[in-house]
């Protein structure tokens, strides 16, 4: 059963307008929406993400994120993140964590 939450802004595309409204339970019914139920290696990823965004200020590249996970998942990381978020990385796990739409990105 799910919590009604009052959701931030968004875009057009369903991107946050201001990535600090963001928190957990925003993340939680975001993903939801995109039919995706978060375990711990989501949640891996979306931390990481926010803490990138928190230091750089800009949404973490696919790449950065592949980074992360490598020593976790040797050479299977592109493909674990892929897993996880399996319409795009900028479609889902950007959405999730509260990231504006990114102009430009990588794949990784």
């Amino acid at each position: 059963m799910s919590t009604t939450i009052e959701m931030p802004t968004r875009d057009a595309e369903g991107y946050l307008v201001e990535p600090a409204e963001w928190n957990e339970a925003v993340a939680t019914a975001l993903a939801e929406e995109l039919g995706i139920e978060l375990g711990a290696d989501h949640w891996d990823v979306i931390r990481f993400m926010r803490e990138y965004y928190d230091e750089h200020q800009v949404a973490a590249d696919a790449r950065h994120v592949i980074k992360h996970l490598e020593a976790r998942y040797q050479g299977n990381a592109r493909q674990r993140l892929f897993e996880l978020f399996p319409y795009g990385y900028p479609a889902q796990a950007c959405k999730i964590a509260g990231m504006k739409r990114p102009r430009a990105w990588s794949t990784g």
